[in-house]
């Protein structure tokens, strides 16, 4: 039996010994945290970085598992009536896809931001395979299995090879360009457990993977002297020592070089935190679009423009919605060069598309009655377009939503692009897709984020295809 090494900082002591059986006539009695249950077999993988397992009838989400797996649970979680949490503790029959752990506070009890440290690189892209295939049947109605991608690092930068120890996957590790650390109690620089405030102190090695520059945050400062963290750390420029410690994030703009240029991003903002995804995802969009010169394209949640500037160069006439007024501001200068080829609205993208041009206003509507033609500011952006060519969308974790697939169906263009970092929420947004007549033509998945359960997708549509009856 494989002993999973032992939690470190205030968690609860297991106690041994099974569920009780429930009682007839009464409901079923509710262990505490702590409790150990077992021998398990380990079911299939879930999203969200957890298999399934089942013990007295009872779903219980098992995180440090693989499926087929003899396991010891330890209950973490049995608030809901429904399932319970756990972590796999002991493992009696482990997988042979099971490895050890790069880092040395991957485990129950750790750090919480690297679901799969334990599973081989490529286990971990075919339970990701898994995971989308389950959600396209589930959610779209779609019977597709999907490749999820190796996507390789490039340059000494990224800290591959022998830099994470001997059999280490030069992909999986020192990949991650933003970091966000938080402080123990003894001003340690640390990351958060799962579903927790605690702080693991990082071990002497730093975060795996993390790219090396940054994997090694600045010495210990006791949390006493600490008098501010300036927001999210992304860029430590210094340490000043006066009343107190004041850590800095450093410029208010970074440069990123993605797409053929260079791209100035908050400090705070938005940017993929793979070195490579930039450059992967707006070539596959682009490619899976297919642009002609002088056609006109939408850009939905544009961030700073990496999309926009790809459909530039295919030719295209560009307007990019964005929600984000700074980051609208960095694409506008981002793109200067593109002159009256490109246009950027700073609106939520759901508003943006409702907007009505005044000649197709409602009955009952109330008229623009102000005279001139300078439009007044308060009636805020212009109108979209009621028809484009191409739409790109790359949505925020909890997809587009019915609503904007309505409006984007509306316009009725040729193709889309839809790039999304949740599996769950592409499948039920091509359902709706799908129920007004814009057909799956292609569909890639990349592993972005090694070591943990995220992939990134890039699904292209094309509006030739007959409505169908599901409507998720």
């Amino acid at each position: 039996m494989t002993e999973i090494p032992e939690p470190v900082g205030k968690v609860p002591e297991p106690v041994e010994g099974q569920v009780p059986e429930p009682v007839e006539g009464h409901p079923d009695p509710t262990p505490e945290p702590g409790t150990v249950v077992g021998p398990v077999t380990v079911g299939p993988i879930a999203h969200g970085g957890h298999c399934v397992a089942r013990h007295q009838g009872r779903v219980i989400f098992t995180r440090h598992a693989l499926p087929g797996e003899r396991v010891m649970i330890t209950l973490t979680d049995t608030s809901q009536r429904s399932f319970w949490r756990g972590d796999a503790t002991a493992v009696i029959e482990p997988s042979p896809d099971r490895i050890t752990p790069a880092c040395e506070i991957s485990g129950p009890g750790l750090c919480g931001g690297c679901d799969f440290q334990h599973v081989d690189p490529g286990a971990q892209r075919r339970l990701k395979a898994d995971v989308l295939a389950e959600q396209l049947q589930r959610l779209a109605g779609l019977d597709l299995r999907v490749t999820v991608e190796e996507v390789p690092l490039d340059g000494a930068d990224h800290g591959n090879g022998a830099d994470h120890g001997p059999g280490a996957d030069h992909s999986a590790l020192g990949w991650r360009t933003r970091m966000r650390y938080q402080l123990d109690d003894r001003g340690r620089p640390g990351l958060r457990a799962h579903r927790s405030h605690q702080v693991i102190a990082l071990p002497a090695a730093g975060c795996r993977i993390a790219q090396p520059m940054i994997a090694h945050p600045v010495a210990p400062v006791p949390a006493a002297d600490l008098s501010q963290v300036d927001g999210t750390g992304v860029e430590v420029i210094g340490v000043a020592a006066a009343d107190g410690v004041h850590w800095p994030t450093g410029p208010d703009t970074i440069t990123e070089h993605a797409v053929g240029r260079d791209w100035l991003v908050a400090g705070d903002g938005f940017w993929q935190v793979h070195p490579a995804a930039a450059d992967l995802l707006v070539r596959t969009v682009v490619d899976g679009l297919d642009p002609q010169p002088g056609e006109t394209a939408f850009d939905l949640y544009c961030g700073v423009g990496p999309f926009v500037g790809g459909l530039l160069a295919a030719g295209c006439r560009v307007i990019g919605v964005e929600g984000s007024r700074t980051a609208i501001q960095l694409a506008r200068r981002n793109l200067a060069d593109a002159g009256d080829r490109v246009q950027f609205v700073a609106d939520r993208v759901d508003r943006a598309l409702a907007r009505q041009p005044e000649g197709q206003r409602r009955s009952g509507d109330r008229p623009n009655r102000r005279s001139g033609r300078r439009r007044d500011r308060r009636q805020g952006p212009r109108p979209l377009p009621t028809r484009t060519d191409l739409v790109v969308l790359d949505p925020p974790r909890s997809g587009a939503g019915r609503a904007v697939v309505e409006q984007i169906v509306a316009r009725r263009p040729r193709a889309i692009g839809y790039v999304a970092c949740d599996p769950a929420a592409l499948a039920r947004d091509l359902g709706y897709f799908a129920a007004r007549g814009y057909r799956l033509e292609r569909l890639r998945a990349f592993d972005l984020f090694p070591m943990t359960h995220h992939l990134e997708c890039v699904a292209i549509l094309h509006g030739d295809g007959e409505p169908t009856s599901r409507d998720t």
